[in-house]
Parts: structure tokens; C-alpha cells; sequence
């Protein structure tokens, strides 16, 4: 797919970005907890378990759904790609609790909530838009006078 990038601030599409990870979350969360609760596993090895799955979910939501018919590049290329803006955010997200519970009275779990949303706004976002899934505007349809519709 040809075309400009689309714009970064689009409402529909940041909306839509934001309802993957939002059922990305609660999948990691649910598949966490399940792990835990029903399986037994401990809960360091649940964590990871529940983030790769969500992991595996929000990219699989954000490529079919939040930004169908709108990316650019292969599964393999934007499967990397996403990879290693994942680490990054994970990152970033471990530095941000950190940070909130050594100067703050916060919880963990509240600094976990605060900050993932953060993150996944001012990083994750733009960077799925610009480089993992390199969106593209939808060009506009023609009139039958050759004219952009309105």
C-alpha cells in the first residue's frame, strides 16, 4: 500500500489502537491470574506467560483491526518490528512504577495503571502508527466528475 502516512492525532484510529491493547490487557491479566489460581504456576512465571499472550493478542488485534487495510509490510517484518517496541515499552513501563513508588505514595498496581496508560499513548501508539505498522491515510474516493468526495 502506497500512499502518506496518515495522520498521527486520528481520533478513530488512536480510539482504536487504544480498545486493542485495553483486550490485550485483559487477556494478559486474565491468562496471569488463571495461571496462578487454577494451575498453580507461580506468579513471576504466570506474568510472563500472561504478557506473551497479550503480547500475541495485541498484535494480531492491532494489525487485522485497529489498523486494517491501512498497514504496510509483511507478518515476519512488523512481528520484529513490534518485538522490539514491546521491549521498550516493557522498559519504560518497569522504570515509570519504579520511579512513581520511590517518589510518590503510590501503589504498584496504581503506578502500573498510570504509567501503562502514559505509555501506551505517547509511545506505543506512535510508534505502532509510524513504524511497526507504518499506517497509511485511506485515500479518499472520487466523484463520477473526478472530484474528491466530501
Amino acid at each position: 500500500m502506497k500512499g502518506r502516512l496518515a495522520r498521527l492525532f486520528d481520533p478513530r484510529l488512536l480510539g482504536r489502537h487504544q480498545t486493542a491493547a485495553v483486550t490485550a490487557t485483559a487477556v494478559d491479566f486474565t491468562t496471569m491470574i488463571a495461571l496462578v489460581e487454577l494451575v498453580r504456576v507461580p506468579p513471576a512465571i504466570a506474568t510472563v506467560l500472561g504478557a506473551v499472550v497479550g503480547g500475541l493478542t495485541n498484535f494480531l488485534v492491532t494489525r487485522r483491526w485497529a489498523f486494517h487495510a491501512r498497514h504496510t509490510g509483511t507478518v515476519s517484518s512488523q512481528a520484529l518490528r513490534y518485538a522490539v517496541v514491546s521491549s521498550g515499552g516493557a522498559l519504560l513501563n518497569g522504570a515509570l512504577v519504579q520511579l512513581a513508588i520511590v517518589v510518590t505514595p503510590l501503589s504498584y498496581v496504581v503506578a502500573r495503571t498510570i504509567g501503562s496508560a502514559l505509555v501506551s499513548v505517547f509511545y506505543t501508539y506512535p510508534l505502532h502508527a509510524r513504524v511497526v505498522f507504518r499506517v497509511r491515510e485511506v485515500p479518499e474516493l472520487a466523484s463520477p466528475l473526478g472530484e474528491p468526495s466530501s
